[in-house]
């Protein structure tokens, strides 16, 4: 068998046979063009040079004029949820792989990101609050569907679900919900199947679990509808099955200095001044897994949060995980996070 990568690779100075038989030999749709130095100049699609030869080009023009030279190419090392992220935003099926030099070493498909891992798990989105507090940007949209870097952060959210092999979501909806329906409808055109739970008044960060029609047989990821991450969903996945927890919630270290000396006293006595000293707490990151027992003890329509699910489980003496999550994890729910989440796409 031949090298899938040097199957693609078509010279600069080739011609439009060339880059077929490229296309051909790759069976990924796509040539690189290098130059004599290996370095990738562009790209022609099958599509690229169908449309050259029905323009008037012959098979030994050069490949020069059909060559694409502004596309898109990332370095090595790229999560599969980023990648599947750019190829639904630029609507493309293959990103080749570059180094340092610009040398393509790689070439990220369509067909295998989405193939690479499917997770019998499903996930839940809560998507039903109003947002008060980013008003007035969500007077006439849903807070998850805000925009970071031009895409709804609801919609970043399924495609790093998919990502991870997740393709059976559920979304809670209630305020304007419609407008999240009318976006994504059944999820077909993102490659994934969406289901509605339809809150008729706010029912909370976990009673939209009471509306599932049928009970997951496998364990279920329950996020909120606000966050901006790239967190490991499957090590979240691992960890949660590994431990054998009832449930697991996903926690970020975090960080607050104290702008003042504190004071530890003994009575009338100071013992030490510790000035400005920092505190390490874990959050709570709205991202949590549960088992599939879980959803069925939470009443239909009845509001109910996911810390008091959480709660509830310690009560009856149930073990509940913690998974520090790595990555970037943003909260948009305040304005200054929103702009946070903005400023850094």
């Amino acid at each position: 068998m031949g090298d899938p990568l040097g199957d693609t690779l078509v010279a600069e100075s080739g011609s439009i046979r060339d880059a077929m038989l490229a296309v051909d030999r790759g069976a990924s749709g796509i040539a690189l063009v290098v130059d004599d130095g290996g370095r990738l100049v562009g790209v022609a699609t099958d599509g690229d040079l169908r449309r050259a030869l029905l323009g008037g080009a012959f098979l030994d023009d050069p490949i020069g004029p059909t060559v694409n030279r502004s596309y898109v190419a990332l370095k090595a090392g790229q999560t599969r949820s980023d990648v599947l992220e750019l190829m639904q935003a630029r609507r493309i099926d293959a990103i080749p792989i570059v180094d340092a030099g610009g040398r393509p070493v790689g070439l990220h498909l369509l067909r295998a990101v989405i193939a690479t891992v499917s997770r019998p798990n499903w996930a839940v989105i809560m998507a039903g609050g109003r947002g008060s507090r980013l008003r007035p940007l969500t007077d006439a949209l849903p807070k998850p569907m805000l925009r970071v870097a031009g895409r709804p952060i609801l919609e970043r959210i399924v495609l790093h679900l998919m990502g991870f092999g997740i393709s059976r979501v559920f979304i809670a909806v209630n305020y304007r919900g419609r407008v999240i329906e009318e976006h994504f409808g059944d999820g077909q055109e993102l490659g994934c199947s969406i289901e509605y739970l339809r809150e008729d008044e706010p029912l909370g960060t976990a009673g939209a679990l009471g509306l599932l029609r049928e009970p997951p047989a496998d364990p279920l990821l329950v996020l909120n509808g606000d966050l901006v991450t790239n967190v490991d969903i499957g090590a979240l996945l691992a960890f949660h099955e590994g431990g054998r927890y009832a449930a697991t919630v996903g926690t970020r270290r975090y960080l607050h200095t104290i702008p003042f000396g504190c004071v530890e006293t003994d009575g009338d006595l100071v013992r030490l001044i510790d000035e400005k000293p920092t505190v390490s707490r874990q959050v709570n990151t709205g991202i949590y897994v549960v088992e599939p027992a879980v959803p069925a003890g939470i009443p239909r329509g009845v509001p109910t949060t996911m810390p008091q699910v959480i709660e509830g489980l310690l009560g009856d003496g149930e073990r509940v995980g913690a998974f520090e999550l790595e990555g970037d994890w943003l909260d948009v729910g305040h304005r200054d996070q929103l702009d946070l989440a903005r400023e850094g796409s």
